[in-house]
């Protein structure tokens, strides 16, 4: 048996008034996503362990299996894992974004949605301005970047931008949750301030605000840690090899941890606008030389971090028909068969623009198992299915069982 996993970041939601009441997934027109759930059995996960926060790199792990708390260590390792960052004992990773400010308060998580080109060009002069053989500055994809500490403490209070977008900067800056940790929550602050005097009139800025476009006010640091010890999935689960398809850094670091391959798609954006035939071909060709490949979209939480809950439900409908269609077509015709999954990592309801732990529906097809009697795939259809709820690392169990 092979196994795909599909997983659209974010599309859980709660109902919307410019909805009909509906979520983005009941409004959505998604034949391929609704024929999958008629074949296949239905439930509800819960991806977010208690007491730790709704965030995707704990979301991803989640689905994939592992015993969260016990290996979790920040995004940021994740993401220095995906780019090629070797981390030392006590280099503190985490994650950077470029954020736009407007009147002292964050408007967005992303500044603006800036490009990789312009935030690369960015993030080498913050480098070049501020890192030194302690501090060192990595550019990622768009937004999402990473800062390199060494010898730091990782006892933070870090608050992700994408939670409290509209909320003074200064409120939710750094605090040091012990005494050691001042120092390193201390230094991160001027970070945060000297990346904002420095970039105030950088070109790149310039240029973005002369075509209407948000600018990058500053860095904003979060998720600390130090590399995590984690098995591969083959060690957890005895299958053969894997692979994992996205174009967020987050991800493809946890994949080159957990021992998949990451496959980068040219023109995957993470956005709507992201390869999603692209995707899908890179994904039928792995099937072919990986036993399980893991398929990740990130263009409706996105969607959702905007509020915008008309995107949001376009995001799904590229997701069904552009995505979920083809690679469903191409597992009928292969010789061996697939069992193909498909769910969200955590909700990030367009109403308040952030992740939420409320678990997420999910629906495995495994060729010649019958049928439950969910015919649709969303929130509150996946309710009537035959799994219930499961958690965690329980998801994972049941969709390789043979």
């Amino acid at each position: 048996m092979k196994y795909v996993i599909i997983l659209g970041d974010g599309m859980a939601d709660e109902p919307l008034e410019v909805l009909g009441g509906r979520t983005p997934l009941q409004a959505a027109v998604k034949p391929s996503m609704d024929r999958l759930a008629a074949m296949g059995r239905s439930g509800l996960l819960d991806t977010i362990p208690a007491g730790m926060a709704p965030g995707s790199e704990i979301a991803n792990l989640s689905v994939l299996g592992y015993d969260v708390p016990a290996v979790y260590e920040g995004r940021g390792v994740l993401e220095a894992a995906s780019m090629g960052v070797e981390l030392e004992p006590g280099d503190l990773a985490m994650r950077c974004n470029l954020i736009c400010l407007e009147d002292n308060r964050i408007k967005n998580h992303s500044a603006g949605h800036i490009t990789s080109a312009e935030a690369a060009e960015i993030i080498a002069f913050l480098d070049q301005k501020m890192g030194n053989e302690h501090i060192r500055f990595y550019p990622g994809v768009s937004y999402r970047h990473l800062l390199v500490l060494k010898g730091g403490e990782k006892a933070l209070a870090c608050t992700p931008p994408h939670d409290v977008m509209g909320t003074p900067y200064r409120e939710v800056m750094v605090r040091a949750l012990t005494p050691e940790a001042e120092k390193t929550a201390k230094l991160l602050n001027y970070l945060i301030a000297r990346s904002r005097s420095l970039l105030e009139a950088h070109p790149v800025n310039v240029k973005r605000i002369t075509a209407g476009k948000d600018p990058a006010s500053c860095i904003w640091p979060w998720s600390p840690g130090y590399r995590p010890r984690m098995a591969t999935l083959t060690d957890l689960y005895g299958i053969g090899p894997s692979a994992v398809i996205s174009a967020v850094d987050l991800i493809q670091g946890i994949g080159a941890l957990a021992g998949m391959k990451v496959i980068r798609v040219e023109g995957a954006t993470g956005l709507y606008d992201t390869n999603y035939e692209g995707k899908a071909g890179a994904a039928i060709g792995a099937l072919r030389d990986h036993q399980l490949v893991y398929v990740h979209v990130e263009a409706s939480d996105e969607a959702g971090h905007e509020g915008d809950p008309l995107l949001k439900t376009k995001t799904i409908e590229y997701l069904d028909s552009r995505l979920v269609k083809p690679i469903m077509e191409a597992c009928q015709l292969m010789e061996e068969p697939v069992t193909i999954a498909l769910l969200p990592d955590h909700p990030t309801p367009c109403a308040i623009r952030t992740h939420t732990r409320t678990p997420v529906p999910f629906v495995i097809f495994r060729p010649g198992e019958t049928p439950d009697m969910v015919t649709r795939y969303d929130e509150e259809s996946a309710r009537e299915g035959n799994y219930g709820l499961l958690k965690g690392a329980e998801f994972m169990k049941d969709l390789l069982k043979e």
